[in-house]
């Protein structure tokens, strides 16, 4: 007889074991020879050498598959022990299967442009209105270059613009009155990573989420890069951001030129970047258009009955300029 450990390393616990330790009690009657233990991430296996052996071979199966589906259940835990192939539906355009199992894909002809982009260029700008999936397509080809092991880590950044509060007015120390402004892509990420194993990253710095002043000075190496709302970047911290890339790195740039939230003597930096940079080889561009929108229904109307409306604001502005020059000539 003899003991052996094994420590999960690639998945939640939570996820692993089942709802009430379900997979783990049907994993103990697979292998009725052998005493195991589950405390935690540790698995401790008591019994003949050959039948742990075997044990642990089926137990790195499960493990691989759970973490890759984000997901395990009865069936593929049966399959797997006994040596067959569990069934897996593909899915078209599929970036990762998210939490549950959930799949993750491309779905609309730009956002498999921007998978695309990403896999063939070191800097990616995706443009275009809300709710078109640009930051959660971006921050899941991020998740998935972390889990395929092509980076080591994953910074995500945005400009803390205030939009009516001042920052020394709301409660809390700096991360309580930053957080905020970066919730949308703590929300993103718990959609595709479980909760222990974010914890995890986010505490060992493998996943950071920072404002964009925070960025100054580093040089960021083996690690997806992405800046969202980027629209409300001045043209000097857009610069800075750009030349943070270091070696074997990626970088998508995300933002929505129709919502500046600057001064409006600023310029915006995103507005001047996209002007500089036209042409020069490594750099992609998707833009986003009303049709990728993937939130409710009502807002791709939002978006055009805006848009409608500042064409007409335009229209307006632009007639009450050209009497005023006919009544100077006259």
């Amino acid at each position: 007889m003899i003991e052996r450990i094994y420590i999960l390393e690639n998945v939640d616990p939570v996820i692993f074991y089942g709802v009430n330790n379900s997979h783990m009690q049907l994993i103990k009657t697979l292998f009725p020879k052998l005493r195991i233990v589950a405390r935690g991430n540790v698995m401790k296996v008591i019994g003949e050498e050959e039948e742990s052996e075997l044990f642990l071979k089926k137990i790195r199966e499960l493990e691989k598959y759970c973490e890759e589906y984000n997901s395990l259940n009865e069936e593929v835990i049966l399959d797997i022990v006994k040596g067959k192939m569990p069934v897996v539906v593909k899915q078209e355009n599929l970036i990762i299967h998210g939490m549950n199992g959930k799949p993750i894909t491309a779905r609309t002809e730009n956002q498999q442009l921007l998978v695309k982009a990403f896999d063939e260029n070191d800097l990616v700008f995706a443009l275009g209105p809300a709710g078109t999936g640009k930051t959660f397509v971006a921050i899941a080809l991020a998740v998935r270059a972390l889990k395929n092991k092509q980076v080591k880590k994953i910074i995500l950044s945005r400009p803390a613009v205030e939009a009516g509060e001042k920052l020394g007015f709301l409660p809390g120390e700096m991360k309580d009155k930053l957080d905020p402004y970066l919730q949308p892509l703590y929300d993103a990420l718990q959609d595709m990573i479980p909760a222990a194993k974010l914890k995890e990253y986010m505490e060992n710095n493998v996943i950071q989420i920072a404002p964009l002043a925070y960025m100054r000075g580093r040089t960021l190496n083996d690690a997806v890069i992405i800046l969202d709302e980027a629209q409300n970047t001045t043209t000097h911290q857009i610069k800075m951001f750009l030349t943070r890339l270091g070696m074997s790195a990626k970088m998508i740039i995300t933002g929505d030129v129709t919502q500046i939230d600057l001064p409006v003597t600023a310029t915006s930096g995103l507005v001047q970047a996209m002007h500089i940079l036209k042409g020069v080889k490594g750099i992609g561009k998707i833009e986003f258009n009303k049709k990728d929108i993937v939130r409710h229904k009502l807002v791709q109307r939002i978006v055009e009955a805006y848009d409608k409306f500042d064409a007409a604001k335009k229209k307006e502005i632009l007639a009450k300029k050209q009497d005023k020059i006919e009544k100077e000539k006259n």
